[in-house]
């Protein structure tokens, strides 16, 4: 009985695909470059915090990482930040936890930009004297809103351009 619905349902209409309504492969194409350009900016910004855990670790502001995933200003900020630490003796230590979500895309300006919100947890990710392994006062973490641009380039890479902590804004 099965088989005869399933066969019926076959029968009476044209062999082959159908077309489209006019518009819906456009839209379908849109939908998918914003799809695909929301799993590349996730992807940038998940190596932009493990290539700046890392060099923040290791006190390397010249992490040739950091260049993967990020560009200026944001770049030369995140630069100048390790420097200074390690300047004063100090470096990061622990884990910086992250949940990220994309917030806009515009994939029809020049260039195409991507906004993304967070909500990063650096309650376990401290700021430390790197002889004493003491933590810095006035450095304690928290939880609180980050948001951040990525550009895309000419050559099809997501860079992360600007990015700041919103301390007044908890999550």
């Amino acid at each position: 009985m099965v088989a005869m619905l399933v066969l019926a349902a076959g029968c009476g209409g044209p062999a082959g695909p159908t077309a489209a309504p006019p518009g819906a492969v456009a839209a379908a194409s849109a939908d998918t470059r914003k799809a695909e350009a929301e799993q590349a900016v996730l992807a940038a910004y998940a190596g932009y915090l493990d290539a700046l855990r890392k060099a923040e670790s290791d006190g390397d502001p010249h992490d040739p990482r950091l260049a993967d995933y990020l560009a200026d200003p944001l770049l030369t900020r995140v630069r100048l930040a390790i420097r200074d630490a390690k300047e004063h003796g100090a470096m990061r230590t622990g884990k910086l936890v992250s949940d990220p979500t994309v917030t806009e895309v515009s994939l029809d300006t020049v260039p195409a930009t991507v906004q993304i919100q967070d909500c990063l947890d650096s309650t376990g990710y401290r700021l430390v004297n790197r002889e004493s392994r003491k933590v810095v006062r006035g450095s304690a973490g928290g939880r609180h809103v980050a948001t951040a641009t990525a550009v895309r380039y000419a050559d099809g890479r997501w860079l992360i351009s600007e990015g700041a902590v919103h301390k007044d804004q908890p999550c």
